[in-house]
């Protein structure tokens, strides 16, 4: 008798339901990562994380370089800070700029008006003139400076009569300075500021001594002072060192004799502290030798004359100012130091 094989089926287990896994974590926390990011900046939130991205699928596609969508799984970025502070932050710097703008304004407010305009820095007027706004001519191409490295003998290369100081506003020209059009003055026209019997001699001088031109002008002030002045150009310094038309042996018209400047050499020899000589530069001539002159008592009429005589380079510079009774030193100073400036 055969054995009989119990063939009775086994039962097939029924197929479990399939469900989509849960997202990672990881993802979750990029997503929301991503979105705090995209509010604090204002920017359109970032997407969502993929539902059906494994970890093993993500590593594979990151290395083969087949992933398209925005690699979810790197390490995310730092966390934003606190919005609040942010908005501190914010609200200072807006403090600041409205401080700052105000500060701008006062300080605006205090440089633009004049000294007297301003409670408690009001100044008393020392009668010093207004002139118009200095500058020097320009050079032609290729020319240096007066005091410049390349130009070791300050040659000036401006035209002269660009040179020359300026009328302060208010004064009316002086004809008793013979210029032509253009400012030019002749030889003769200049030695009228000497006496007769001196004249002569500083003719044949200039003749001798390299002059090469001579640009003037004059004007009279509402106080009567009378102003003229000359720059004298010659072919090199060492011709403006030999003229002696400039110094205390000089004989000038109307002029009984010459002295240093009192207030002048006061003021030098404390480095240009004096309030008569406190105008921007004052202690700064760059260069210019500068010899200051008055008439010395007993005038030879009602007038006192004061001379500046300014040697720089290959010109030099006269400043002759008269007045009844006496020449103011402001004014006379100011003059000689605006010009000297020109020359620079």
């Amino acid at each position: 008798m055969s054995e009989q094989t119990d063939t009775a089926a086994v039962p097939t287990p029924e197929a479990e339901p399939t469900s989509t896994p849960a997202p990672a974590p990881e993802a979750t926390e990029a997503a929301d990562v991503a979105t705090e990011v995209a509010e604090v900046a204002g920017a359109p939130e970032a997407p969502e994380a993929p539902e059906a991205v494994t970890e093993a699928e993500a590593v594979t596609e990151a290395v083969t370089g087949a992933v398209t969508e925005p690699n979810v799984w790197a390490a995310p970025p730092a966390p934003p800070k606190d919005r609040r502070g942010l908005f501190a932050a914010l609200r200072w710097t807006a403090a600041v700029a409205v401080f700052a703008a105000v500060g701008t304004g006062v300080a605006y407010g205090i440089t633009q008006p004049e000294r007297t305009d301003i409670p408690g820095l009001s100044t008393k007027d020392d009668g010093r003139w207004t002139f118009p706004v200095l500058s020097r001519p320009a050079l032609p191409a290729g020319a240096p400076v007066p005091q410049g490295p390349d130009n070791k003998d300050g040659t000036h290369y401006a035209p002269l009569t660009g040179l020359l100081l300026p009328a302060p506003e208010g004064a009316k020209a002086d004809d008793a300075v013979k210029a032509d059009k253009d400012g030019v003055v002749s030889a003769d026209a200049f030695l009228e500021e000497y006496t007769p019997e001196a004249r002569e001699k500083l003719k044949q001088s200039l003749e001798w001594d390299g002059l090469r031109q001579i640009a003037g002008r004059g004007w009279t002030t509402a106080d009567g002072t009378r102003t003229h002045v000359y720059l004298l150009r010659f072919h090199s310094s060492g011709f403006v060192d030999a003229f002696k038309g400039c110094d205390t042996n000089a004989r000038f018209t109307g002029v009984s004799a010459l002295d240093l400047d009192d207030v002048w050499s006061k003021a030098k020899n404390t480095q240009m502290n004096s309030t008569t000589l406190d105008f921007p530069g004052a202690a700064n001539f760059d260069g210019t030798d500068l010899s200051v002159y008055q008439e010395v008592k007993p005038f030879l009429g009602e007038e006192q004359t004061k001379i500046g005589c300014l040697r720089t380079g290959d010109v030099l510079g006269m400043v002759i100012q008269t007045r009844k009774g006496e020449v103011a030193p402001v004014t006379f100073h100011q003059s000689v130091i605006l010009q000297s400036q020109l020359l620079s």
